[in-house]
Formats: C-alpha cells, structure tokens, sequence
C-alpha cells in the first residue's frame, strides 16, 4: 500500500542507524510491528496475578 507521510528526517535517519535498516520502508515496517508486538504485552499484562491456573508443572513436564 502506498502512502505519503511528513516524517521528520532526523528522526527516520536515527531510527535507521539504531535498527540497522537500510531502506524507510523497512524501518516503518519494523516500528509498526514493533508498536503492536508492545500493545499485545499491555493487554496481556492487565491479567497478571489475576488468574488463577490450576496446573501441575510435573504433569506439564511429564515428570513423575
């Protein structure tokens, strides 16, 4: 999908270095994964300590 955006050069360059990407488009992919990768977490971390879960870890482990 093509899209115009106005991004700040200084910024888009940095986050290039940092990622070691070589294109803008790489970059932008990359960003957006990971901003979405970090939402997930979010969301999963409001159930923390939360749940009660039943589970044998020897049963899980096939430990006996």
């Amino acid at each position: 999908m093509r899209t115009t955006l106005d991004l700040p050069e200084s910024l888009l360059n940095e986050a290039m270095l940092v990622t070691n990407t070589d294109t803008k488009t790489a970059v932008i992919v990359k960003a957006l994964e990971e901003l979405v990768r970090k939402s997930k977490i979010a969301g999963i971390k409001k159930y923390q300590g939360k749940l009660d879960l039943d589970i044998n870890l020897d049963e899980v482990r096939d430990r006996k």
